[in-house]
């Protein structure tokens, strides 16, 4: 069932003076009034509710539920409020209607950025040192730059999953409408395995994996290859040796 909210929030703050401040002079006092609105959407705009909540120095005086239709009193003084709006048809129709104007409005205005927007994950492994311990480092799968916000990432080591030995970070937003989260493989690889990072998202129509190995020894290839080059080297000098003999005895 999906479920969407969204909110709107006025914001007043009331300077109480005695007399305007000359300089230096510090005020008597600050105050603040929060009005905010927030719309409650299931299945769409199948079911929409409204909750405008009226708060003032960070306690909640009163409430408007669009379900029950009326204010509703969070304090003796908000209950007193609540009382007087509700017996004003024109402020009760107003705040009703909000449902509509304001919810169901901005529903349709946000549906194709917010709802049925959809970025595929960029994914890679790279191996980390760990500062901590001596020995090699592990491996870290980055899921980068997706959205919407939910997304499973599991570990495989040769095709089997690895459910433990597993640290995620949480989602985290990146400040441009997508988000990133990176999981740590916390076992050392090892040499001949295969590692395998799979991300599933509601961008992809099939899991996405990325595939991980340990590099061969570059030192030892090394090696290898300047051994088979002095071998063969040695095989082609006998060989120009007895064609040189062969041609001298003749």
């Amino acid at each position: 069932m999906e479920r969407v909210r969204g909110a709107g929030a006025v914001l007043a703050v009331l300077v109480v003076l005695g007399a305007p401040p000359a300089a230096g002079e510090e005020l008597s006092g600050v105050f603040q009034f929060l009005g905010k609105s927030e719309c409650q959407f299931i299945n769409g705009t199948e079911r929409v509710r409204l909750v405008q909540r009226h708060i003032y120095n960070r306690e909640q005086l009163l409430h408007f539920d669009s379900d029950l239709g009326v204010y509703v009193g969070d304090t003796p003084y908000g209950e007193s409020l609540a009382k007087q709006w509700n017996h004003e048809p024109e402020e009760l129709e107003l705040i009703r209607s909000m449902v509509d104007v304001f919810c169901r409005h901005n529903y349709e205005v946000f549906t194709p950025f917010i709802v049925n927007r959809r970025v595929p994950p960029s994914v890679s492994i790279s191996l980390v040192p760990l500062s901590s311990q001596p020995g090699p480092g592990r491996l870290l799968c980055s899921v980068m730059d997706f959205y919407p916000a939910p997304v499973q990432v599991r570990w495989f080591q040769d095709g089997q999953e690895l459910p433990e030995h597993v640290v995620a970070t949480d989602v985290v937003p990146n400040g441009d409408w997508t988000y990133q989260v990176l999981v740590l493989l916390e076992i050392p690889p090892r040499r001949g395995v295969t590692y395998s990072c799979q991300v599933e998202h509601v961008s992809l129509e099939h899991p996405l994996s990325r595939h991980w190995e340990i590099p061969p020894d570059t030192v030892r290839s090394k090696i290898l290859v300047g051994v088979g080059g002095f071998v063969l080297g040695l095989v082609f000098l006998a060989l120009g040796l007895g064609f040189y003999l062969r041609e001298k005895s003749s």
